[in-house]
């Protein structure tokens, strides 16, 4: 359960809205009038950071594209042959109507040559309009015709769904298994109270990649050497916040659980020590585990003396 005027920030993790608020002012200082500028809102007494979060791609192993958002690409072979053959049906269609004539019906009409005959041409004249009315219009060449042409497929391109690509790149279906270049970076919109899972689907939603996010996790690299992998119910957002904006002292990236080995702080503390400072350091271990190993020889050498003492007072 959330504490009163805090954050969750992870699993039974909390820091106080005061504290977060402060980091974030240094936050948007370093960031400001740039792109990653968080803004902040509360909801129902909890407060919301959002924006976007830098990601850095840190892969071992390729990842698999959707083509085309599950689409046949437009520009593949089939379907380029099954556009041909359409058109192909189409002018064929076209060119046996435009030489198919029809006979158009023919009226005779009889002039009066007398006034005896005017009445019988009159109604001639009737029983000709009662017989026309009632004929079948003829469909004309231009309605077997199609009004509209089918587009071209450069512009069917234009009409394709946007898709966000690496490096201004997209993705067909020979390079739709790849692995991103180590270290490039890409960003996603979310908001501290998405945790790490949450973050996940998004960035993988947002170029299409079919993997699981179970196969990858986000990993906070320092460069003290210290590396902190992000539980699942983690908030990635207030994370980065808390640790501060400059990237070239710790970044998040996105890598695979098995391919990475996490580093503690107190760990990362002797990764950048030079080597003879490292030697005696071994030295000084050794030479202190071989007074605990003199100490605990002695201990059970007393215990035993004792016991040895005391089997000899019951004997006697």
């Amino acid at each position: 359960m959330a504490v009163v005027n805090s954050v969750q920030i992870g699993e039974n993790k909390f820091i106080s809205k005061t504290d977060l608020l402060s980091h974030l002012k240094t936050y948007n200082l370093y960031y400001e009038e740039k792109s990653l500028h968080l803004r902040h809102r509360e909801e129902e007494g909890e407060l919301i950071i959002e924006g976007l979060l830098n990601i850095f791609w840190g892969l071992r192993r390729p990842i698999r594209l959707q083509m085309q958002d599950g689409k046949e690409p437009i520009d593949s072979p089939r379907f380029l042959a099954s556009l041909t053959r359409s058109r192909t049906g189409a002018n064929k269609a076209e060119s046996k109507k435009q030489h198919t004539t029809q006979a158009s019906p023919t009226i005779q009409v009889t002039g009066p040559e007398d006034e005896s005959k005017e009445s019988c041409s009159e109604a001639a004249g009737q029983d000709g309009e009662e017989e026309e009315s009632t004929l079948q219009r003829t469909r004309s060449c231009v309605t077997g015709r199609s009004l509209g042409r089918r587009p071209e497929p450069c512009n069917q391109r234009r009409l394709k769904r946007h898709r966000c690509s690496f490096n201004g790149h997209f993705y067909n279906l020979t390079t739709a298994v790849f692995t991103p270049a180590f270290g490039s970076v890409t960003n996603v919109r979310i908001n501290s109270s998405m945790t790490t899972s949450q973050v996940l689907r998004v960035l993988l939603n947002k170029f299409k990649i079919e993997n699981s996010p179970d196969e990858f996790t986000l990993f906070l690299l320092h460069t003290s050497g210290e590396r902190l992998q992000l539980k699942r119910d983690d908030h990635p957002l207030a994370i980065r916040v808390l640790h501060g904006p400059c990237e070239q002292i710790s970044k998040i990236f996105l890598m695979e659980p098995d391919q990475v080995e996490e580093v503690t702080h107190h760990v990362a503390q002797y990764i950048k020590l030079e080597m003879p400072v490292l030697q005696s350091f071994i030295e000084k271990l050794k030479e202190e585990e071989n007074r605990e190993m003199e100490k605990l020889k002695q201990r059970y050498c007393d215990l035993r003396h004792m016991i040895q003492k005391h089997m000899q007072r019951l004997s006697d």
